[in-house]
């Protein structure tokens, strides 16, 4: 029960802050201006701030354990393309493809992972490590997929302005310099710092308030199908299949909790961000962010009650 409460703690608040910016933007409070102007400054400003303070803040010299780095580094790759290959199989509507992949291994890693693993064991444990191992190919996939998958795409596309779209993606940017701060033998000074953890703190919340403002509810419903498949991978489907690999391997408590995290939390409120603002239309993002939101409290504490069973936690 202490689980769920937690569980619910963490992930209600994120869906209710969509149900405010749907009525706000009933309301006329948040209008479609609005929402294209706070997506573009997600993109390009906040994210990215928040992505390199979140590698930055990893002590990659002193911390670094190489089994767990790969394995979260191997899943994260081997589940994006078991996703990507299934959805281009099977989806019938071919230009949902990259909405649907990015929504279906895209977790709120970052987000969420401190915070779990602290509550259970009282310090942040493996959520650096596993933020390294698998963030940095969250982000590269999504740009790459969402790039190659646009429904504006038509033929083979162009191999330098694939590479040129890559380099010049913020997201990127703010990974790779988040890498290399995290090498460096020094630190900026706290002014800065608390000014950049002031502004990448906008993301989520300008996020939440985009997604429930710019929701419809007709267009959602046409893509309930794919929602619910999106969902299911991005729950329970991921966790199923990487989980027991990661007991077979010897991994325990907060390594699995960890893991359970970057493999079975909710799709990730930047993930709506990306796809608006790369060629998307979001509906099919936004609609997997609040059905993994609302499910991830019980399948979140499904699965830490499982492994709690099986006495690996």
């Amino acid at each position: 029960m202490q689980n769920l409460i937690f569980s619910l703690n963490a992930t209600m608040p994120v869906f209710f802050v969509m149900v405010v910016g749907y009525l706000l933007g009933r309301m006329g409070f948040l209008p479609p201006a609005f929402c294209k102007a706070a997506d573009k400054l997600c993109f390009k400003i906040t994210l990215p701030v928040m992505l390199f303070l979140n590698m930055g803040s990893v002590d990659i010299l002193h911390e670094f354990q190489p089994k767990f780095v790969l394995f979260c580094f191997a899943a994260t790759l081997i589940g994006i393309l078991l996703v990507w290959a299934g959805a281009k199989r099977f989806l019938r509507d071919k230009t949902l493809v990259g909405e649907f992949v990015q929504a279906g291994y895209r977790s709120s890693a970052a987000v969420l992972g401190v915070a779990f693993i602290q509550n259970i064991y009282g310090s942040a444990g493996m959520a650096p490590l596993m933020i390294l191992g698998s963030v940095p190919l969250f982000n590269i996939f999504a740009v790459l997929i969402l790039m190659l998958e646009s429904p504006e795409q038509r033929g083979t596309p162009n191999p330098k302005r694939l590479l040129r779209g890559v380099v010049t993606n913020p997201i990127l940017l703010g990974i790779v310099f988040g890498t290399v701060y995290a090498l460096l033998p020094f630190t900026l000074p706290q002014m800065v710092t608390k000014t950049m953890s002031n502004i990448a703190s906008l993301t989520t919340p300008l996020s939440l308030l985009s997604i429930g403002a710019s929701f419809e509810g007709t267009k959602a419903i046409k893509k309930l199908g794919p929602t619910v498949a999106a969902a299911f991978i991005k729950t329970i489907g991921l966790a199923a299949a990487f989980l027991p690999c990661a007991v077979a391997l010897g991994f325990r408590n907060e390594e699995l909790v960890a893991l359970l995290i970057m493999l079975g939390s909710p799709t990730t409120p930047s993930a709506y961000v990306m796809s608006k603002n790369m060629g998307h239309e979001g509906v099919l993002t936004s609609s997997c962010i609040a059905l993994t939101t609302l499910l991830s409290a019980l399948t979140l504490t499904g699965w830490i009650f499982i492994l709690r069973s099986g006495g690996y936690l």
